[in-house]
């Protein structure tokens, strides 16, 4: 129950209410309602306002997109852009598609080149482990080509395909068996006469060529035509014509014809040295390392036309071909420089008596060979 007697704060309160500081107090929390009062009805009109400004433009916007107009170019815009951005997509695939095709011809093309490259490497390795392969004629000893062949004509194919072209279309032609010709076919024409010993010459070669393969084939033989055995009985019967006819009965079947076949060949040619600018004594010089050489003084230069070791026993053929890293990606042919030359001295001291065999065998061919098969040619 309230007491019936207040307490002095509140007669303090009620006298402070009613002096003129308690008036301005009161004012001026009533102005600051009202005033807040204002406000929050201004903003709430505001709001309203923004609101319905946003509204109409929305309203207007989506209007505008419905006209038919309007909805057509939107429609052909995105077509448009769906369009473009579709070709571009297809472009960037294949041109993807592109790169990787032809990534993998590129690797194909490498990959070939070097199966190729092992296949040959491998070919000489086993060539070295093994011996000479069936078909091979470089490097095989005349009589054996000669047997394979199973021909009346005592002399290897090889010979007698290379004399007709010079016969039939190269006889004129500047420098025969002296000008090296062109590396890289006569290792071509090697490989093929190796595979086969029958094969013709390809239409259009050059008859220097087909000359210095003629050389190549003679200096590939473990034996010169002139044998190891004769070679001084030889030397020694240079300057008569009797003695050497004696002295050559005395050779292999094969080798006699071969020698008379090759030196038949080189009479032919001298006789037209005024065109060809080799005569006899040219010929003999550029021919008789490859006809007549003493054993250890094998022509090895020539190696360098075929993949193919020697058959002579030796003690440095004891290890097998080597190959490094660059012969299984080198382009065929690629390290080599296809012109380069054959050079006419590789060492040794020149042989005058050998060279004057050789001339001796050409001059007078058919005198030394009159008991023989003399090769003619038309």
């Amino acid at each position: 129950m309230p007491s019936a007697i207040s307490p002095p704060w509140q007669e303090k309160a009620s006298g402070f209410f009613s002096s003129s500081a308690g008036v301005k107090i009161k004012s001026a929390g009533q102005s600051a309602g009202t005033f807040v009062g204002e406000v929050a009805k201004d903003a709430k009109g505001n709001f309203s306002d923004v609101a319905e400004r946003v509204g109409t433009m929305v309203k207007s916007r989506w209007a505008f997109l419905q006209q038919p107009s309007t909805k057509q170019a939107v429609q052909e815009r995105l077509i448009s852009a769906a369009a473009t951005t579709g070709t571009l997509l297809r472009k960037g695939v294949e041109e993807t598609k592109d790169k990787v095709s032809v990534g993998k011809i590129k690797v194909e093309e490498v990959a070939k080149k070097t199966a190729q490259k092992s296949k040959t490497i491998l070919t000489d390795i086993e060539r070295w482990q093994k011996g000479v392969a069936s078909t091979d004629v470089f490097g095989v000893p005349i009589e054996v080509t000669v047997q394979r062949q199973q021909s009346s004509k005592p002399v290897p194919y090889i010979l007698v395909r290379c004399a007709d072209y010079l016969i039939l279309s190269g006889l004129n032609s500047p420098d025969l068996f002296k000008s090296e010709g062109d590396k890289k076919v006569i290792q071509q024409l090697v490989s093929i006469y190796n595979q086969d010993s029958n094969a013709s010459l390809p239409e259009g070669v050059n008859p220097v060529d087909v000359a210095a393969l003629a050389k190549c084939y003679l200096a590939s033989l473990p034996e010169p035509l002139t044998t190891f055995e004769l070679y001084d009985e030889i030397k020694g019967a240079r300057s008569s014509i009797h003695s050497m006819r004696n002295i050559l009965k005395r050779l292999p079947s094969v080798n006699y014809m071969t020698l008379e076949f090759i030196t038949a060949l080189l009479l032919r040619v001298s006789q037209k040295s005024l065109l060809n600018k080799m005569d006899a004594r040219s010929l003999a010089m550029e021919m008789v390392p490859v006809i007549i050489w003493q054993k250890g003084r094998k022509p090895e230069f020539y190696r360098q036309y075929w993949n193919q070791p020697s058959k002579i026993p030796s003690k440095n053929l004891d290890q097998p071909p080597s190959y490094s890293a660059w012969d299984m990606l080198a382009e065929e042919g690629e390290s080599v420089d296809a012109s380069s030359l054959i050079p006419l001295d590789d060492g040794v001291p020149t042989d005058f008596g050998a060279i004057e065999v050789v001339q001796c065998l050409i001059e007078h061919h058919n005198a030394i060979f009159t008991d023989a098969n003399v090769t003619t040619w038309r």
